[in-house]
């Protein structure tokens, strides 16, 4: 755990931890949407722009860690249960599209702890997840916009946002499957070297 947060003041962590923060103020302002819409839209702008701009900092000043792995994701997932979450108790989201969202997050993150405990490593974000967060986001945003939820593009985000969440796990799973099979058979490899 030491090793992991000794990389906790990295930049690109500060930025994660940066929007994870942002969460406070949504999670009061949605209380009342209707008087905050304005302020919770800039908040979410400003947690998409931190979203980009962590990964790109990491790659950029090679300051790709452990514990970032953890922080970019877990960032994601905790600003996207905290939305659904509300929009679910407010009535702006019907059940199935709450609990297959839900669902797809404590799977991926439970996966990932099992994954963890099995090769020591952490499996980072790939595009497909991304790209279903990004689609969920859409959505969400799209309820915040006060687009009505019977217009095309509303359903566009919706469906696409509920298939692209389904094909993440899959595809999360997939890999998992095949990075642990590749450990195990290196690992086996490595202790039947000849001496």
């Amino acid at each position: 755990m030491t090793e992991y947060l000794k990389d906790i003041f990295k930049t690109p962590n500060l930025i994660s931890l940066f929007r994870i923060s942002l969460l406070i103020p949504i999670f009061f302002l949605l209380s009342d949407l209707e008087a905050n819409r304005t302020v919770i839209i800039i908040i979410i702008l400003v947690a998409f722009i931190s979203d980009l701009t962590d990964g790109y900092v990491a790659r950029k000043t090679n300051q790709i860690t452990e514990i970032g792995k953890i922080l970019d994701p877990l960032g994601d997932k905790i600003f996207v249960a905290v939305l659904v979450i509300k929009f679910y108790l407010t009535g702006e989201i019907d059940s199935f599209y709450f609990w297959v969202i839900l669902l797809r997050d404590v799977i991926i993150f439970s996966g990932g702890l099992i994954i963890q405990k099995m090769i020591n490593k952490i499996l980072p974000s790939n595009l497909l997840g991304k790209i279903a967060v990004f689609s969920i986001g859409c959505y969400l945003l799209s309820i915040l916009f006060g687009i009505a939820q019977t217009s095309i593009i509303s359903s566009i985000f919706y469906y696409s946002s509920l298939i692209l969440s389904v094909a993440s796990v899959l595809g999360y799973a997939l890999r998992a499957f095949e990075t642990v099979r590749w450990y195990k058979k290196n690992e086996f490899s490595e202790k039947h070297k000849p001496k």
